[in-house]
């Protein structure tokens, strides 16, 4: 049990070394963080911690590369089950079936116009599930903008809803198989 004891205080002894050579470097002075003597802490930097977002007038913009929508359609007679995917910097790619992915790029308008029409108060009152019966073999679509889902069937898309379409490259994902 002594023995234990004088083991577990040398242990201890070298972990707060090793936490003070951390913070102080290997030379034992303080790390400079102002004119204070004695131990010091390096400043925490403030802001983000990977350079995904940079303040624009107040608020974060998103990385080009982060998603802005995403788009499944479901159903049909066939069973397709086809992805659109629209990053911010107008990059996007189509999964269809087991066919290769498409990839494609819209130009900074059409960019515009995808953004206007998803921001748009109208489509934020947009019902997130289907209200009408479901249509017999009819597809079903999925848009996923700022963690919100949106479920649409054929024959259920409003104005506003439409207007996001009508914006997203090629219609949206395509329908067939």
């Amino acid at each position: 049990m002594e023995r234990a004891k004088r083991y577990g205080s040398r242990y201890g002894a070298a972990v707060v070394l090793a936490a003070v050579v951390s913070v102080t470097g290997c030379s034992g002075a303080p790390a400079q963080t102002g004119d204070k003597p004695g131990l010091s802490v390096p400043p925490v930097p403030t802001g983000p911690a990977t350079p995904t977002a940079t303040a624009t007038a107040g608020r974060d913009e998103p990385a080009p590369q982060e998603v802005l929508v995403e788009v499944v359609v479901n159903g049909g007679f066939a069973g397709v089950r086809n992805k659109l995917v629209v990053h911010y910097d107008g990059s996007y790619t189509t999964r269809s079936g087991t066919k290769p992915p498409k990839d494609g790029r819209m130009t900074a308008t059409e960019v515009a116009a995808l953004r206007a029409a998803l921001e748009d108060p109208a489509y934020a009152k947009v019902p997130d599930r289907p209200s009408g019966p479901p249509v017999a073999d009819g597809f079903q679509y999925f848009i996923t903008y700022h963690h919100r889902l949106v479920v649409a069937g054929d024959g259920e898309r409003p104005p506003a809803l439409q207007r996001v379409f009508s914006a997203l490259p090629e219609g949206g994902p395509p329908t067939s198989p």
